[in-house]
This record gives structure tokens, sequence and C-alpha cells, in this order.
């Protein structure tokens, strides 16, 4: 790998683009390193699925990632048998007077692979980073399912038998505490909890993901976001949104944040209605400071 130590790593991931602070950085490189998975949970927006998204750019190899949803299964994670080829595949050796067995229909010619696979198989040099999205809107089910992955950089398909990684993947995993993730899992992984940054860090952020924006707006809007985060609403604004809504200010043509610009872009930040009134009746002027 081309990370010596968590200073090169940081450093690596600052050229990216994406900021982070030395606990964050000490636990990507012990998962790039040792290796082992790393669950990185915090509210939405804090910048969870972009550490995964940087790691990789920072390492050079390519980003497998897996969102998870209710629902999701096996088949859609790992592999699926292309169904119609094989058919056709059948007819084909009909019409030829072939003989077609089970161990034809079920080789890795009518193997789909889905993002666990393709993460397994990776050819290297480098593994690729796994990012496995929100697997707390995933059910016990599948979240058990992910053990096997975790504990032995393995997948097993019954018709092939077990696939073991050559160059085992860099995992991270997301999660916003929708609900706990097993105890069992959590023991497979390095853990790191990312709040939401400083008034500081967040000006410094926005200013890397919007190019050419003015330090009073972005200082302006990291400060305006932490004082919504004060606020009793349904969703508390993270770093996602205040790029989001300084993006949005830029378009308007606005270079400073006052009351007249949060009234016409506050959809931009707050994305509930009852949240909007709550800051409203808490004054936007107020939210401007």
């Amino acid at each position: 790998m081309t990370v010596d130590d968590v200073a090169a790593l940081s450093s690596a991931l600052d050229g990216v683009g994406y900021l982070t602070n030395e606990a964050l950085a000490t636990a990507m490189f012990l998962a790039v390193r040792l290796p082992q998975p790393l669950l990185l949970e915090g509210e939405a927006g804090v910048g969870k699925t972009e550490a995964a998204k940087a790691l990789a750019a920072a390492l050079d190899t390519p980003l497998v990632r897996l969102q998870c949803y209710e629902g999701i299964d096996a088949a859609e994670a790992l592999y699926e048998w292309d169904y119609p080829r094989q058919l056709l595949g059948i007819r084909l050796a009909e019409a030829r007077g072939d003989h077609v067995g089970e161990a034809d229909l079920f080789s890795r010619t009518y193997l789909v692979s889905r993002p666990l696979l393709a993460a397994i198989e990776h050819p290297g040099p480098r593994p690729a980073v796994l990012l496995i999205d929100e697997l707390d809107r995933a059910d016990d089910e599948f979240e058990a399912f992910m053990f096997e992955l975790l504990a032995e950089a393995a997948v097993t398909i019954p018709e092939l038998g077990t696939i073991h990684a050559t160059h085992p993947p860099v995992v991270v995993l997301t999660s916003n505490r929708t609900r706990d993730l097993h105890d069992a899992l959590k023991r497979r992984c390095l853990y790191h909890w990312i709040d939401y940054p400083d008034v500081e860090r967040t000006a410094a952020i926005i200013r890397r993901r919007v190019p050419g924006a003015a330090t009073p707006l972005t200082v302006g809007v990291a400060e305006a976001v932490s004082r919504l985060r004060d606020l009793d609403v349904q969703k508390r604004p993270g770093v996602a949104e205040a790029i989001d809504w300084v993006a949005a200010l830029i378009m308007l043509g606005v270079d400073r944040l006052d009351a007249d610009a949060v009234e016409r872009t506050l959809g931009s930040v707050l994305k509930y209605r009852e949240d909007q009134e709550e800051a409203r009746r808490r004054g936007l002027a107020w939210v401007v400071g």
C-alpha cells in the first residue's frame, strides 16, 4: 500500500479534498493496514460516505459501493444467475443436439457479479475499497449474512463453492443508527463515531467543496448551521446541507448571509416544513447571528 503512517494518509486525504481529524485518520489507517473492517456511525450528512469515497481516491483504487435498503437480500448484494441467458443456452444446445448438465448452466458464464462479489474478486494490485452504505437500513438476516465476508474476506456460492479474495478489500460500513447493529458484527470491526465538525472546520470543508465561495459566506453559513442544530428540529443539518446551502446562495449571487437570503434558501438546509417553521419562530435574524 502507499500509506506508511497516519500522517501520510491524512495528507493523501487532504490531497483529494477530504479534511479529517487525527482520530478518523487513525481509524482509516488501521482499516487499511491491519486490515480490518471500519464501522462509521454518525448523524446523516456528517461525511461518512464521503470518507469511504475519499479513501478510495487517496489509495488510487476502485470504490465498490453497496447501498443497503429494507428488504435487500444476498442475490442483490452478492450475485445472481442470468436466467434469460441460461434459457437461451438450453435452447441453443437443444438445437445442436447437445446435452446440457447442471454444471454447464451454473457456471461462471452465467454468473452476474454484484458489489460484494466484485470487491472480493478485484484483481488488484491494490485492494478495492468496499463501501457498505447504511447497513442499519437492512434487516437482521442480511446483517448476519455479512459475517463471512467481514471475518474471512470470502463469500460462498452454493453452486461454485467458497471464493476467497486474492486482495481482501478495505471494508467501510456506515450506519445512521436507525437501529442498533449486532454486537457480533461490531466485534469484527473497528469503530469510529463521526460528529458534527466545529464552525471553523465546517467552513474549511465548504471552501474545499465549493471553490470560489467567499470567506464571509462560508463562515456565515457554518455558524448558521451550528445554530440551527440547537433548535428542536426533526433533522439537524450536517455538512452536506451546509455545502448545498452555499452552492445555492452563490447561484443566487449572494456573497454574505442575511435574513432575506435565509428566507429565500431555507429549503436548502432544512428539509421539513416543521423545522423551517421552528427556525422562523426563533427568528431568521437569530439564524444569521
